[in-house]
């Protein structure tokens, strides 16, 4: 009994300290059901706003998603509310939208109701069979169109596995197994379209990162000639841990500094970052994200750790970084809805280089996922294009990490340095701008 209670006034007090934390920097983190009730409001919004006009968009007036438990389809996930965390057992939900009555069936051919938003639609004690009673359905409801999820080029769109796709075309007739397509310009649009109410979850997200990394990078956290660059990913793991939130990747923190050369474009993104003692005059860089709600974060900053004889960071560093900040703003600047990320790609690689620049451009969709659906605008290894996601036209409404860099000849030291940079950035109609503003000068780290 003794050890039961130091171990509950420890996780008291471990709960205390959090909240504090919480409370300290103004974060609007939810506790869990405020957070679920948060998650099925924008998912209903999504259901009931979003998705007839994405089906009409696409021309499917039928959408079939199937999963077994633990094998879920990445867009049936999204669709998933708060409380299930999974699929359960095989479960199959049917979209169908009539055009002329304005409405669309959220059905599924399951034991439960999905959620509020997809009602059941099998009872198993008068059909047992539950690929028969889908046919049943889809039959009274004669679609010209019914998509799958299924794609060669968009992973996230390709959700429906063999075993699935095998006994659905097994139990379907083929009047209407002729009438089956690949539903990927809708799975990609569904999961890239991002709502009003969930770009204002998303302003407070990117918010949250960013003030985790601005505590990460400063004197709360680095001593000088002791702190390594590991200590730092991992106290960006815990503070977020200590959140109560989560990262969909393993954060990293590098340095460069003078007197060391820069390590090759492969080579830096290829391999893994080498711990590091962090010492003053040292600029630091991180690649950081986080979870919450169903949507995700991918952020790159950079520090610089101030000399005993330094006030603020060296007047090199600081024009290094605008041309960063340029590379973005050239990037930015092009994208224009219908113009595929190729296009975008080859005109700010062309009009980076024009200005002297020596830009790397690899900005990739962001939201349900950290890498998400939606055009690809280049790829650290591919800058001449990228085959196929690169084709696919920018949509309205669309949220992008912003991701890129540029080499900067530092005559001060001798070498060249790799400002690299990364912000959520959101696409409206016609105009961009950055989800919570972006960074614009290297933070300086003054160690008293």
């Amino acid at each position: 009994m003794k050890y039961k209670i130091v171990a509950l006034l420890v996780l008291c007090i471990s709960f205390s300290c959090t909240e504090k934390r919480i409370e300290k920097n103004s974060y609007s983190i939810l506790k869990e059901q405020d957070r679920a009730s948060l998650k099925d409001e924008i998912l209903e919004d999504r259901f009931k706003n979003l998705l007839p006009k994405l089906m009409d968009q696409s021309n499917i007036d039928m959408w079939l998603l199937i999963s077994r438990e633990y094998n879920e389809d990445p867009v049936l996930k999204t669709m998933l509310p708060a409380t299930w965390l999974n699929a359960r057992r095989r479960t199959i939900i049917v979209f169908y939208r009539n055009k002329e009555k304005n409405t669309v069936e959220r059905l599924a051919v399951a034991r439960y109701d999905i959620g509020k938003n997809i009602q059941s639609a099998w009872d198993k004690e008068k059909e047992p069979e539950q690929w028969k009673a889908l046919v049943d359905i889809i039959k009274e409801r004669n679609p010209d169109k019914i998509g799958i999820n299924f794609s060669k080029y968009f992973a996230l769109a390709d959700g429906l596995v063999k075993t699935d796709y095998d006994e659905l075309t097994e139990n379907l007739p083929e009047a209407l197994s002729s009438k089956l397509v690949s539903a990927e310009k809708l799975a990609i649009a569904w999961i890239e379209t991002r709502t009003e109410k969930e770009l204002a979850l998303f302003k407070d997200l990117v918010k949250i990162t960013h003030d985790i990394i601005d505590d990460t990078f400063s004197e709360n956290s680095i001593i000088p000639g002791k702190t390594t660059t590991e200590d730092l990913v991992w106290s960006l793991r815990q503070k977020v841990t200590d959140l109560g939130l989560e990262t969909w990747f393993h954060p990293t923190v590098d340095v460069q500094r003078n007197k060391e050369a820069l390590k090759s474009h492969i080579e830096s993104f290829s391999k893994g970052k080498d711990e590091k003692t962090i010492l003053k005059g040292d600029l630091l860089h991180c690649d950081f994200g986080i979870t919450y709600i169903g949507l995700n974060t991918d952020c790159q900053q950079h520090a610089y750790v101030l000399k005993e004889d330094e006030n603020e960071v060296p007047v090199f560093l600081k024009d290094a970084f605008q041309k960063g900040n340029r590379v973005q703003d050239i990037l930015t600047s092009n994208m224009k809805a219908g113009k595929t990320g190729n296009e975008i790609l080859a005109k700010s690689l062309s009009e980076g280089k024009n200005e002297g620049l020596l830009p790397s451009i690899y900005t990739h969709p962001l939201g349900k996922y950290g890498h998400s659906a939606g055009t690809t605008i280049g790829m650290w290894d591919s800058q001449e294009g990228v085959p196929f996601n690169g084709d696919y036209p920018l949509q309205k409404n669309t949220a992008y990490a912003i991701e890129l860099n540029t080499t900067v000849f530092i005559k001060e030291w001798n070498k060249d340095i790799r400002i690299m940079l990364e912000e959520a950035g959101f696409f409206g109609d016609g105009t961009f701008e950055y989800v919570n503003e972006r960074q614009t000068a290297i933070k300086p780290i003054k160690i008293r």
